[in-house]
């Protein structure tokens, strides 16, 4: 069956029938009165979520819908029959949008709700409601009122828990055929899958989620290129994103970490809101040698960015538990502990500081001995210096003991021994006072 998530359609909804005009005509009775019936209200259109539909290709190639008319009143008070609405089945998870404005009526999101696109017209009155008593013979009656037209667009996005995103040929097929009962076809060619594909994944403890596999997306799909952005819209209401990166890519420049930038830059060019759904990354293939010899370095890449990687093999099913314990635990509990680590570059951010300042200081150390040094050798040179005028000193302090009457030679030793030694300034002046008073003691004995 041809999958159609698309579609533009015209809806017509019913005319109300026309009130009647006609007066009691029976034998023996004159002027009996009005009595021209009310007509019948024209049909509805209205659209029900069906959970067993799954594609919008019934109305690919019938896209205009009328409702019937309502019947017209009749005479003897008989009212017209109203029409039935119609009932317009679609896939449970259609958006309804006006196609002139854009605007988003309604979103069919759950089994059996419905939405009244067009609504019928009314049926009018016949000339037995308008009868007063100054009017008893009124020979009119009101039209139906007309039914809505509208031009309506149907979108359909896949109600699914879990998305799969990925390259071409990345082993989407595979996975959700190997963890659900889906059979979606599978061969060794880019684009094998054209629609999207849902598989019911039965997990532990009775529970249970829907998996979407959608085309593959590749560079430059905001431009159209492939099958462009157009199958994005059926993992909008996705809760967890699954990249399935291509780990044994085969292909001039084809890098399995480049192919993991290309599809959240494809992302963030759909929707922001969609980029920044949790991503489980699992990196597919480890069943071939190219695909275990490019691990590493794809691994540590992304732990820089404190992003988890799940290594898997659809074709072998090795690492697929593991995978699926963090998806259902992102899915049903919420926490992402699961997809992430711990970043590395946050601890050798942490080390580099403390061994920083270590050098720093060991330089400033080095710095201050140097000064250390030169001061010591500088305070031994000054030593050396005060040695000397101190010998110099005492040198000098012994002539002006024996000549101390000579005041012209002890004044300029006064003076240098103040400025080079001013502690020993008190030990001179008693010496100079006792030459002064032993002087007139002599003069005293040669007078007698």
């Amino acid at each position: 069956m041809k999958f159609v998530d698309e579609v533009r359609i015209y809806v017509k909804a019913g005319d109300g029938g026309n009130g009647a005009v006609a007066f009691r005509r029976e034998k023996f009775i004159e002027r009996g009165g009005p009595n021209g019936g009310d007509g019948g209200n024209g049909g509805s259109v209205v659209f029900v979520s069906n959970p067993q539909l799954t594609t919008l290709l019934d109305y690919r190639y019938q896209q205009h819908h009328r409702a019937k008319n309502g019947e017209h009143g009749m005479g003897s008070d008989c009212n017209g029959h109203g029409a039935e609405d119609m009932v317009l089945q679609v896939p449970v998870g259609t958006l309804i949008r006006n196609e002139q404005t854009g605007e988003l009526l309604v979103d069919l999101s759950d089994p059996g709700q419905q939405f009244v696109a067009a609504k019928g017209g009314r049926g009018g009155l016949g000339n037995m409601n308008f009868a007063t008593s100054t009017r008893q013979t009124p020979r009119f009656a009101q039209d139906g009122g007309k039914g809505e037209e509208i031009t309506l667009r149907l979108e359909l996005k896949l109600l699914a828990d879990v998305g799969l995103l990925g390259f071409p040929n990345a082993g989407k097929s595979t996975f959700i055929s190997r963890v659900s009962r889906a059979r979606p076809k599978v061969a060794d060619y880019p684009f094998t899958t054209l629609v999207p594909n849902l598989g019911m994944v039965q997990y532990k403890d009775s529970l249970s989620f829907v998996m979407a596999d959608i085309p593959g997306i590749i560079e430059g799909a905001s431009e159209g290129v492939g099958l462009g952005h157009q199958f994005l819209r059926h993992v909008e209401r996705c809760k967890v994103l699954v990249h399935l990166i291509d780990m044994g890519a085969e292909g001039e420049g084809r890098k399995p970490l480049d192919d993991f930038n290309i599809l959240n830059t494809e992302l963030k060019k759909y929707s922001a809101e969609l980029a920044s759904k949790p991503q489980v990354v699992a990196a597919n293939k480890q069943d071939l040698t190219e695909g275990r010899d490019r691990l590493g370095p794809f691994t540590e890449a992304l732990r820089r960015r404190g992003i988890r990687v799940y290594p898997v093999s659809c074709a072998t099913g090795e690492g697929m538990q593991p995978l699926m314990d963090a998806v259902a635990e992102v899915l049903f509990t919420g926490r992402t502990d699961k997809i992430h680590v711990e970043m590395p570059t946050k601890r050798s951010a942490s080390k580099a500081p403390a061994k920083a300042p270590a050098k720093k200081a060991g330089a400033k150390a080095t710095v201050k001995k140097a000064p250390a040094k030169k001061a010591a050798k500088q305070a031994a040179r000054k030593g050396a210096a005060k040695k000397a005028p101190a010998k110099k000193a005492a040198a000098k302090k012994a002539p002006a003991k024996k000549a101390a009457a000579k005041k012209t030679s002890r004044k300029p030793l006064a003076k240098k021994a103040v400025r080079k030694a001013p502690v020993k300034k008190a030990v001179r002046k008693p010496v100079a006072k006792k030459a002064a008073r032993k002087a007139p003691a002599k003069k005293s004995g040669g007078r007698r």
